[in-house]
């Protein structure tokens, strides 16, 4: 008889632990405490007078599709005919506090000839090529040791016969440990537009560039090797897409189910425990919750109190602004940074402090670009995301947000050119740290549950198979490897997998992997 696996949250970590585990042959209950599944990945509808206007609500930038192509190829399925995808380039266009524009392109020549024409006769498309290296040889470090297995620590990075050959040796210096992103961004490329442009990989995972180790610089290859690319309908699409591929698949999949507990004996899960009383038994469990919460309130004990005591530091929240613009900005490119006039004061305040920043940087999603089914013609549905710092117990963001509202739309005026903005808003929406704090049951508020800082060992989260308790797996932006969105889908991969080497399943096959290579990627 196959084997039962509970997968608690319906985020795209535990919609694709869910369509794996599935495709492998076990029987599968998706437990979602709202009324959609997708988690952060949800649609938000404005109507106006002038039509409809459609935002998604979370995760905006998708990278590295072939982890979405390994899931779908899990169950036989080909991505493309389930989420089309679209390439964008230029692949963001970035506004700075001096009046520069740049573009920050996917192919090389593009980008070295727009360096050139930002920064004329300073060679710096010399130090970016160099930066692209390194990113690469992290990235095929990662690739190596990291990415696709579960990992809590660098010990489950390597195998132990392994730690002395010098081909490993030489790979676990590449990883550069203990220096800082920014200080590889800057060694390379001494440009304070062109770092700040390339500091921004680490908001993926919701980190200050200045404290976030060194190998993250792989985020670099990984977006301009295999590019940055739109689900058509949104990022709504690849939530959508992942939930019917489980459906079809046979896996249950139940809403307003909330998960307030786990049934654990001798330190094995036998089941879980539903806030209306109903006990749901099973082999094994896939948390898509927050990990430290998953310790703390569903596990807790010893256990959960250790995992309180380990010091993990939430990654950043955010304040999103959905505005319904009855004009659209033609200067715009689909996505878009506005950076803030000095980094250094914009984390520290961030990141140490726990302050929003005075002078933020702003990223913007104007999708009308690439999907007129966005907004109404000629009009905008305008997405604008700032960093804040996670909840902390003096921020009563219903008194701060009018205020900092008035701080986000100054700064896109001033430094974007939407100096007419608030004429052009015709319908709004907002969440503030306090709003995803309560929405999604992350840990305080963060966006990308768990910060990546530490130069030593900042990339470790939570690992996807539990040390602690037998038959528990984690998945989510909490968990290995982290967030951002190609990320969080490899982490519900890793969990599903790990469970099915665990209870002796078929494992991946090779359609699977090489759906899911860089090679293939690659071409």
């Amino acid at each position: 008889m196959a084997s039962h696996v509970v997968v608690i949250g319906s985020g795209l970590g535990g919609l694709s632990a869910a369509a794996v585990a599935r495709a492998r042959g076990h029987r599968v209950t998706l437990l979602e405490r709202n009324p959609w599944l997708g988690g952060k990945a949800a649609v938000l509808d404005l109507p106006t007078p002038m039509g409809n206007f459609r935002f998604d609500m979370g995760p905006t930038i998708l990278t590295v599709p072939r982890v979405l192509r390994r899931i779908f190829a899990e169950a036989g399925r080909a991505l493309d005919q389930h989420v089309p995808i679209l390439k964008l380039e230029p692949q963001w266009r970035c506004f700075f506090e001096d009046g520069t524009r740049a573009d920050l392109m996917g192919e090389l020549d593009a980008m070295l000839a727009e360096i050139e024409r930002v920064a004329p006769g300073r060679k710096l498309g010399e130090g970016y090529q160099r930066f692209q290296k390194v990113a690469r040889h992290l990235h095929d470090v990662s690739e190596k040791f990291f990415f696709w297995r579960p990992v809590e620590g660098i010990a489950d990075t390597m195998n132990v016969a392994d730690n002395f050959k010098p081909e490993v040796l030489k790979d676990v210096m590449a990883l550069r440990m203990g220096q800082s992103a920014a200080g590889v961004i800057r060694k390379h490329v001494p440009d304070a537009n062109l770092a700040q442009m390339l500091d921004h990989y680490m908001q993926y995972v919701g980190s200050n560039p200045y404290a976030a180790p060194a190998v993250l610089c792989a985020i670099g290859d990984m977006q301009s090797a295999e590019g940055v690319w739109y689900p058509k309908g949104g990022t709504r699409a690849v939530a959508e897409g992942l939930a019917k591929l489980a459906g079809e698949l046979g896996a249950e999949l139940r809403t307003n189910a909330e998960v307030t507990g786990l049934d654990i004996r001798d330190g094995v899960v036998r089941g879980v425990l539903l806030a209306d009383g109903e006990r749901i038994a099973c082999d094994a469990v896939i948390s898509n919750m927050d990990s430290i919460r998953t310790y703390t309130e569903l596990v807790g004990g010893r256990v959960g109190d250790a995992y309180a005591h380990k010091g993990f530091e939430a990654a950043c929240s955010g304040v999103v602004l959905y505005l319904a613009l009855n004009k659209r900005y033609e200067h715009l490119a689909h996505h878009d940074f506005v950076f803030s006039r000095d980094p250094e004061e914009e984390f520290d305040a961030i990141y140490k402090r726990g302050e929003p920043a005075p002078d933020p940087t702003a990223y913007l999603a104007a999708t009308s670009f690439s999907d007129p089914t966005a907004a109404p013609e000629g009009a905008e549905a305008l997405y604008v995301l700032v960093h804040t710092p996670w909840l902390r117990p003096h921020h009563d963001w219903k008194r701060m947000l009018p205020a900092y509202r008035q701080v986000i739309l100054d700064k896109l005026k001033r430094t974007a050119g939407l100096t007419d903005i608030e004429d052009r808003i015709i319908a709004e929406a907002h969440l503030t740290p306090q709003d995803i704090h309560e929405r999604y049951k992350v840990l305080n508020g963060a966006i990308y549950g768990l910060a990546s800082h530490g130069t030593f060992t900042g990339a470790f989260k939570p690992g996807n198979r539990s040390r602690d308790i037998r038959g528990l797996y984690l998945c989510g932006g909490a968990a290995h490897p982290g967030p951002g969105m190609p990320m969080v889908m490899m982490s519900g991969w890793i969990a599903a997998d790990a469970l099915d080497q665990d209870l002796g399943g078929r494992g991946m096959d090779e359609a699977a992997r090489i759906a899911g290579s860089r090679e293939t990627a690659l071409g």
